[in-house]
């Protein structure tokens, strides 16, 4: 009996049908995060990884399996946000390992090898792997198609089994991880896994989604990074020559599409190509590093004229001479949230803030272009969250700088690690000042509940105001005053009534509100200093810094 296989058409729809149920089902996902904060974003985070795949995806001209593969690895890797976007890009980089050299179908060995190399990849990745995560998902998706291969199955049938083990791995994840049975809810990871999955199998059945596939891809923010041009950026120059010029006198027998024609070859040996065709004249805008070419190519259109080609790298030589000039032996690069605290990071001798924190991670790439832009030998990272710092870690892996990944969990960690920062002083000194500033502030925060839970014994209602002390939920309530001030009332239980407490009051918080609560603290616990600072946090009401 004939086996069926995966041609290159068919696996770039399979790509591109995964991502956009990723897209659909992302809020979904968000909200099976189990802890219940309004920062639930694996979803989201997934997603926008699958986002930057699809644009690299988009740019491979063939259908060659192996360059799809390269392009989908390479693309998630880049956008990777958060732990699942890098668990995610894991995943793929392993695809692409087992793929390469496949041009025309994958048959259902192959594809049995690609799960499998995904799942050895991501287990890799995680230095403390957890069973109950999207890990065991991946895991057991890989085993049961490996077991089904062996029997006989071709490729459409591995995909079968992928969406019926993966769905089986799925309910177990509560079994093998307490806190997921606790708040009733599956692994959101192994959940997004899965929906990608999904969207191969539906493109398999030539199923479609009723829209344009390619309508939800957006392009990351220019805001996502340091704007700043980079010594990396001024070298890594593809084209050379700037040419412009117009082509006049246009026979009669030149057609629009001899124009197109003429487009398409600048297309081939440039880029930031620009023809436009009007009144008899054609205007033409074009990078590369074969102007002659460009003019040779022109000239079977008609006459050129005003003919002006820059050489770009030689304007570069000059920018990247006065950039390593002033390239920095140290600096510091710091996810934030908040107008208020990016101040505050800034005058503590931040050279770059990332905006980011939580409900947006920032990807591998953002991260990468900021330490990019830092301008120093020397770059360190405050990733100031749990759920970026391994983002963090995989963009100083593929840094060319030495880059130091200090590992904060808390914006207020990562303020602490700040006053222990000396710019006199060297690598080795600050890494240690640092690490041992951030361990010697105990972090807390207010927010609110977004769904009906049970979580470490705390039924937990929609709305309710919520205290985390070290990223578990410390005390429950229905006033953000009290709560915050129970929160602190545990904090002093633990470690004494003095200390230095500041309250960082977020976006929606008034600063009276910050100032009267501090006062009645104040009173409350005479041995202890407290101060209100302006943060501008959104989604929760303080960050609390007690030392």
């Amino acid at each position: 009996m004939l086996k069926r296989t995966i041609d290159g058409p068919l696996f770039r729809s399979m790509l591109l049908m995964g991502a956009a149920c990723l897209e659909k089902n992302k809020a979904t996902i968000d909200s099976m995060n189990v802890f219940p904060v309004p920062d639930g974003d694996t979803g989201t985070n997934m997603s926008m990884t699958m986002q930057r795949a699809v644009m690299e995806i988009n740019s491979v001209k063939t259908d060659a399996i192996d360059e799809l593969a390269a392009a989908l690895a390479t693309g998630a890797l880049k956008g990777a946000r958060g732990n699942s976007g890098v668990i995610l890009s894991q995943i793929f980089r392993g695809f692409s390992r087992a793929l390469k050299g496949t041009k025309d179908n994958i048959t259902g060995e192959l594809l049995a090898a690609a799960l499998s190399g995904g799942t050895e990849a991501a287990y890799k990745a995680v230095m403390k792997p957890k069973e109950g995560t999207m890990l065991t998902v991946a895991r057991m998706m890989s085993e049961s198609v490996a077991r089904s291969v062996s029997r006989g199955a071709d490729a459409y049938n591995v995909i079968d089994v992928m969406i019926e083990s993966g769905e089986a791995a799925l309910k177990k994840t509560p079994e093998l991880l307490p806190v997921l049975k606790e708040a009733g809810v599956l692994d959101s990871g192994g959940m997004g896994l899965l929906t990608i999955y999904r969207g191969f199998k539906l493109a398999l059945d030539g199923e479609e989604p009723g829209e344009d596939l390619l309508g939800f891809i957006k392009k990351e923010s220019e805001t996502d990074a340091a704007q700043d041009i980079s010594l990396e950026d001024v070298n890594e120059i593809k084209f050379g020559y700037c040419t412009e010029f117009f082509v006049t006198r246009i026979p009669e027998s030149v057609a629009a599409a001899d124009v197109e024609k003429f487009r398409d070859k600048l297309m081939k040996i440039g880029d930031s190509v620009v023809v436009v065709h009007d009144g008899g004249m054609i205007k033409v805008h074009v990078h590369s590093n074969a102007p002659g070419k460009v003019l040779q190519y022109a000239l079977a259109l008609g006459e050129i004229d005003k003919v002006k080609i820059e050489n770009m790298r030689e304007q570069n030589r000059a920018i990247a001479e006065q950039l390593k000039a002033s390239e920095k032996e140290m600096a510091v690069v710091a996810v934030s949230a908040g107008d208020g605290i990016d101040e505050i990071l800034k005058s503590l001798g931040v050279d770059s803030i990332i905006t980011g924190g939580q409900t947006m991670n920032p990807s591998i790439d953002v991260i990468s272009q900021a330490i990019k832009k830092a301008n120093a030998r020397n770059v360190f990272v405050l990733p100031n969250n749990p759920n970026i710092i391994m983002a963090a870690q995989q963009a100083a892996e593929i840094s060319d700088r030495n880059v130091i990944v200090i590992p904060s969990r808390t914006i207020v960690q990562g303020i602490s690690a700040m006053i222990g920062f000396n710019p006199e002083g060297d690598i080795d000194s600050n890494k240690e000042s640092m690490t041992e500033s951030l361990e010697n502030v105990v972090s807390g925060s207010v927010t609110f509940a977004v769904r009906d839970t049970s979580f470490e014994g705390k039924t937990i209602a929609v709305n309710d105001i919520i205290g985390i002390v070290e990223s578990k939920i410390a005390v429950v309530g229905h006033d953000i005053a009290e709560t915050t001030e129970n929160l602190i009332d545990g904090i002093f239980a633990d470690r004494g009534n003095d200390g230095i407490v500041t309250l960082y009051y977020g976006s929606d918080t008034p600063k009276e509100d910050a100032e009267a609560l501090c006062e009645k603290l104040a009173e409350k616990y005479p041995e202890a200093e407290f101060a209100a600072q302006y943060g501008g946090q959104p989604l929760y009401y303080y960050y609390v810094a007690v030392e």
